[in-house]
């Protein structure tokens, strides 16, 4: 599997956040359809109109997309088969790569070798990530549980 190499990420600018509003209200909108296939018209710098037929699949990315560009946030597309380097996922999970490395050592995410150097499938990365996300709220919710037993939580009028 080749690596992918994730582009260095930009925040929008005022103007593509703009542009960003006025795409999702206006795809999202066209988005009630059980067709598998969508056609779009899309106007080059000369006025021409090409006609595209689109996957119904691959405009809904496209509204999530245009979401979070419309919140002024930065967006990148990774496909699941995809392998990062240590970097790039102790990134996607917001930890150091120290960190990272004794995660893997430690057996808590797989991953191989190429050569001399560690990789890790987004698809393991994006798992490990949904279970670390539902310990958490797991664990928030027995502490929450457990301060109202103990009367913790109490609101004094």
């Amino acid at each position: 599997m080749p690596t992918t190499a994730l582009p260095k990420l930009t925040l929008p600018t005022e103007g593509e956040v703009k542009a960003a509003v006025q795409g999702l209200r206006t795809l999202a909108a066209c988005l009630a359809t059980q067709s598998e296939t969508q056609y779009i018209r899309i106007i080059d710098d000369q006025k021409k109109v090409h006609r595209v037929e689109l996957p119904t699949l691959a405009l809904r990315l496209l509204v999530d997309i245009l979401a979070e560009v419309a919140d002024g946030n930065a967006v990148q597309v990774v496909p699941v088969h995809a392998e990062l380097t240590t970097q790039e996922a102790a990134d996607l999970l917001n930890v150091s790569r120290p960190h990272l490395i004794k995660l893997l050592e430690d057996g808590a995410l797989a991953f191989h070798r190429t050569g001399k150097h560690r990789r890790v499938r987004f698809a393991d990365l994006m798992q490990y990530k949904e279970a670390r996300e539902q310990a958490s709220e797991q664990a928030m919710a027995e502490l929450a549980q457990l301060s109202q037993e103990l009367g913790m939580g109490a609101v004094v009028t």
